[in-house]
């Protein structure tokens, strides 16, 4: 009796060895197929004049080539679904209530900076976190966000974040990440210390619980913390261990120190995540998880191009995380190309350049003259505290 248990054991553990294999015998064959195809597939992207994104921007505009009318502006602005700006003889205005004044600062540096070469226009920027357009609506409004689904038809900007009014971190930082240029050095810098050879090889996250999606990463850090470091930390809505999966929150790591760790994980947030553009410098592989939320930027990265995709439901994450261990070479090649995508088109000239491009074209859907309106304030430019 006891050896027909034993050989039924050794039967089934020879069965469990075979399902991690693919059906062709080579291990890894499926995944490395995908990352050939992936590349053979990719042509490199223009980063003159920021018209690697440009395609972004006018399938964003494609709803409005019909014309945007004084009513249907008028009755975008009266939805409140965003804050109210006018361009007049280039000079910005803005009606005088701002939901989050720091995002508004933020998106205000930006239009201030080429404002010398804009038309006279008007629009309607959503600073919250979340799209204000859903498909279904109609007429659509030409309202712009930073973020959104394929469910949503708002009109895409480079985020505040690139300047200010990112998301507060204590105590690392207390008033958001701060300047993406100024970013992009110390990240740099960070990576020189940290090449490849020298990165720790596992995955490596650290955030807080503002999803249930995260907790598989959390549960498989735990069960094999040779694979992976991730833990929860504490956000504002933290109470008890209960919202940090059962354990002490974690302390806050910042940017620079994950670039220690070969393979970075990227969740998305309330909407798109503000970590995702950061990751890249390290010259660390990173991990992608759901491909639902998008930024201006990401349609030109490519997943088993620039980084590697994860299902959102993360049942497939264990085994890419043994895909790359055991696929050093494949593993250092993606994370070179997504650095150097984000070095060589997500450059502060590039997110300018964006800017410029979008409002010079939504101008032209304008169907009148905008006129000014008399109780607006005129915003004019003033040194934040990074330019001092």
């Amino acid at each position: 009796m006891e050896r027909f248990w034993l050989w039924s054991f050794l039967i089934l553990f020879q069965l469990c060895l075979l399902c991690l294999v693919p059906a062709s015998g080579q291990p890894w064959k499926d995944i490395r197929d995908r990352v050939t195809d992936a590349v053979k597939g990719h042509t490199p992207c223009n980063s003159v004049n920021c018209s690697c994104h440009l395609s972004i921007l006018q399938n964003d505009l494609q709803p409005f080539k019909g014309r945007i009318s004084e009513d249907v502006m008028a009755a975008t602005v009266q939805r409140g679904v965003g804050t109210h700006y006018q361009i007049i003889g280039h000079k910005l205005y803005r009606e005088r209530n701002c939901m989050f004044p720091a995002r508004c600062s933020g998106v205000e540096h930006f239009i201030l900076e080429v404002i010398d070469r804009l038309p006279d226009l008007e629009m309607v920027v959503n600073v919250r976190d979340y799209p204000q357009v859903p498909s279904w609506v109609k007429p659509t409004l030409p309202v712009f966000s930073f973020s959104k689904t394929a469910d949503y038809q708002d009109i895409m900007y480079p985020a505040w974040t690139f300047w200010e009014g990112g998301p507060a971190v204590w105590p690392i930082y207390p008033t958001g990440l701060g300047r993406w240029d100024l970013m992009r050095d110390d990240l740099q810098k960070a990576a020189a210390q940290w090449p490849w050879n020298k990165k720790e090889s596992k995955g490596f996250f650290r955030g807080s619980r503002t999803s249930a999606e995260r907790d598989p990463l959390i549960l498989l850090s735990r069960e094999a913390p040779e694979l992976v470091d991730a833990e929860y930390t504490k956000n504002q809505a933290w109470k008890s261990e209960r919202d940090t999966l059962g354990q002490p929150p974690a302390k806050e790591i910042p940017l620079v120190d994950h670039c220690k760790y070969k393979y970075l994980f990227n969740f998305r947030g309330v909407a798109a995540s503000f970590r995702f553009k950061h990751l890249f410098l390290c010259g660390s592989l990173v991990f992608h998880v759901g491909d639902e939320w998008q930024e201006f930027f990401y349609p030109q990265l490519r997943p088993w191009v620039h980084y590697i995709p994860v299902q959102q439901d993360l049942s497939d994450v264990r085994e890419l995380l043994q895909f790359v261990k055991e696929n050093d070479d494949i593993a250092q090649e993606i994370a070179t190309r997504g650095k150097v995508f984000i070095l060589e088109h997500l450059r502060m000239k590039d997110v300018s350049c964006y800017w410029e491009r979008l409002l010079t074209d939504f101008s032209s859907l304008l169907s009148y003259q905008p006129k000014l309106k008399s109780d607006y304030n005129q915003i004019v430019h003033r040194a934040g505290r990074t330019e001092l």
